[in-house]
């Protein structure tokens, strides 16, 4: 597991940002929407037609959205945390969270798989979210983004990730933020 300090790591109060639930719930909207792309073009292209690579890179994404969008009402820190380091985490989600699955992970719908690595990404990395928030946040962003079904392959994948990588806070205990931090460096 990798570990950094805790200077590293999105705060959620760091001055600067808008940090209302709004703010956040905005920030992960956008990077739902920026991970749906990166999923349909580098991501895929990565492994099937690696001639095609390059150029929507997840900040290529971020800094048009950015250009494109009035941002002025998210939680950017967390936007671009989101956009960083989902797509760096991603090989490692999407293992964790397929033995969850009934199918692979590349023929679930790319609203889903996106949901699901920001769910898994939030349970994982963003302890500071209680596990029933990344919870309902990620069935807030199906019923936004998703189809009217995919709600529940959300909400049982991510519950049943939620006792792997939240044991503690499942069991009543706090966990420590420092636990689950990736590799930012």
């Amino acid at each position: 597991m990798n570990t950094t300090s805790q200077n590293d790591q999105f705060d959620i109060s760091e001055s600067g940002y808008k940090t209302t639930h709004t703010a956040v719930r905005k920030a992960r909207r956008f990077a739902l929407q920026g991970l749906y792309e990166w999923l349909l073009t580098d991501y895929r292209f990565a492994s099937e037609q690696r001639d095609l690579l390059g150029g929507n890179e997840p900040h290529a994404i971020a800094a048009r959205t950015r250009a494109d969008n009035a941002m002025h009402t998210v939680h950017l820190g967390y936007y671009h945390e989101l956009m960083r380091q989902i797509p760096e985490q991603a090989g490692e989600l999407i293992m964790e969270i397929s033995r969850y699955l009934d199918r692979s992970f590349d023929r679930l719908d790319v609203i889903e798989r996106a949901v699901l690595l920001i769910g898994a990404y939030e349970l994982k990395y963003s302890l500071h979210i209680p596990y029933k928030v990344v919870l309902d946040e990620a069935m807030q962003l199906n019923t936004y983004f998703g189809a009217t079904d995919a709600h529940k392959l959300i909400n049982a994948v991510l519950d049943r990730y939620a006792k792997e990588v939240r044991t503690d806070e499942k069991n009543g205990k706090k966990p420590q933020p420092s636990d689950n931090l990736p590799n930012l460096g």
